[in-house]
């Protein structure tokens, strides 16, 4: 690609995980990538800058943005992938505090980023926004409610978003994929209102998660399927990432809710766990 004529991409949360690996794959491909953390500083070594970045404050997205249009006047591609979850719990195990902090990370620092770069990508009558949501999107997960909430409130949001701006030369894409190995799955924060009722069914599938995330697809996995959304002509608005996602998606789709159910509480053996307690 022309170093003149290089997409200019901002991938939040770039410090680690899948935002890191995507980074480093957009450049690799050719983008000027600018990857984003709270803690911003310098690459160290990689492929692409770093800015410093909150998106729960409308002035450290605000700054960032703008340093970015001083930097390079112009942004092609904005990769929502900011966010954290709650280890598994009972969804009455958190605080309203913790719920707002969750929501104001994955969903509402989604959409001040999206509302930062929106009157650039309008002017230049062309732009790319792709959210990093998950599975748990379009099938929630038991004592996952609140990290399920924020992904089906960016499902929504999205697509509400692609109609709004095709005429404007913009496309809004999300990625769905299912378990990744990321310091993000090894660093979920606590509930913080725990209730004994649900101790031991909370126990026993937080072991079920760790058995499963033994098998995770790597972060690259989720980058290849960005670049992909980033560089089709006519993107969809969904991307699967990873076989596991594919297939359920095709499950949510096509079997009967009684059967997804059965299979649900079966994977995460609930109906082996202690019944939860009335209190």
């Amino acid at each position: 690609m022309n170093m003149k004529n290089r997409r200019i991409a901002l991938v939040t949360g770039a410090s680690s995980g899948i935002g890191q690996a995507t980074a480093e794959l957009l450049a690799k491909a050719g983008h000027k990538v600018y990857g984003t953390s709270r803690r911003g500083g310098e690459a160290g070594g990689r492929a692409f800058e770093m800015l410093p970045l909150d998106v729960t404050s409308d002035a450290s997205v605000a700054a960032a943005v703008e340093r970015l249009m001083q930097l390079e006047g112009r942004i092609d591609l904005l990769v929502n992938n900011a966010g954290f979850g709650v280890a598994p719990a009972g969804a009455e195990e958190s605080s309203m505090a913790q719920a707002r902090a969750i929501f104001d990370t994955n969903f509402f620092g989604l959409i001040r980023m999206t509302r930062a770069v929106l009157p650039h990508m309008r002017r230049q009558g062309a732009g790319r926004i792709i959210n990093i949501g998950s599975v748990l999107g379009f099938l929630p997960m038991p004592y996952g409610a609140l990290y399920a909430a924020t992904k089906h409130a960016v499902e929504g949001y999205s697509e509400s978003l692609d109609h709004e701006l095709r005429t404007m030369g913009i496309r809004v894409s999300v990625i769905e994929p299912a378990y990744t190995k990321t310091p993000f799955d090894a660093n979920f924060l606590e509930p913080d209102a725990k209730l004994d009722a649900y101790r031991e069914v909370r126990a026993a599938v937080s072991q079920r998660v760790k058995q499963v995330m033994t098998t995770a697809d790597q972060p690259g996995v989720v980058a290849e399927v960005v670049l992909k959304a980033a560089s089709a002509t006519r993107p969809r608005l969904r991307y699967t990432a990873g076989g596991l996602a594919n297939r359920l998606r095709l499950l949510r789709r096509f079997a009967p809710s009684g059967l997804v159910d059965a299979g649900i509480r079966r994977d995460l053996q609930l109906d082996m766990a202690h019944r939860v307690k009335t209190s």
